[in-house]
């Protein structure tokens, strides 16, 4: 999938969409997508409750398309990651809990702009690491973190509702932004 620290396949290099914080009226269209690409989605009431968290974002479509897409209706949810900080004695972390594409609009990389932009405003919020869960059998998410500079850090058995493993993986923080502003995305 990937041929570069910044340089994946499927990168959108004509950025179709925007990615800002998220408001509540996107809310309807962030769970349509959590309901159309996990099978075990979380309820709508957790997203509620996460709307203020840093690093819940989603990606809209902007009414551009290209050639080989389909027009974006300006103002879509196209994606969306939902990110927060946990206050650790100074050395705050951040968590990716959520990340998903709208089905038709995945391999274009909102996927990776939107991890970007979320790991950048949760270090830009004091998170020194970054830690998420990510299925054992999901290989395609676990390259693109760890693409990121993300790494395993444990396997938990059972994690999931269906009985399936996560992989614990972490980011520093403050190394990924040194790297990102050196360029060596």
């Amino acid at each position: 999938m990937t041929t570069s620290r910044g340089a994946a396949a499927g990168d959108d290099a004509n950025g179709d969409a925007r990615v800002r914080p998220v408001e509540r009226a996107d809310l309807l269209g962030v769970f349509r997508i959590e309901k159309a690409v996990f099978t075990q989605p979380w309820p709508y009431a957790a997203f509620e409750q996460l709307l203020d968290a840093p690093g819940f974002l989603v990606a809209e479509g902007d009414g551009a398309g290209t050639p080989d897409t389909a027009r974006l209706d300006a103002g879509d949810v196209l994606g969306y990651v939902v990110g927060d900080l946990t206050p650790n004695h100074g050395r705050d972390i951040g968590h990716i809990k959520d990340l998903a594409v709208r089905p038709d609009t995945q391999g274009r990389g909102l996927g990776r702009r939107l991890l970007r932009a979320a790991l950048s405003e949760l270090a830009a919020a004091g998170a020194s690491v970054v830690k998420l869960e990510v299925r054992e059998s999901n290989h395609r998410a676990q390259e693109l973190y760890d693409d990121e500079g993300f790494e395993p850090a444990r396997r938990i058995p059972r994690y999931y509702g269906d009985g399936e493993a996560a992989f614990v993986m972490r980011l520093d923080a403050g190394e990924w932004v040194r790297r990102r502003n050196a360029g060596d995305e």
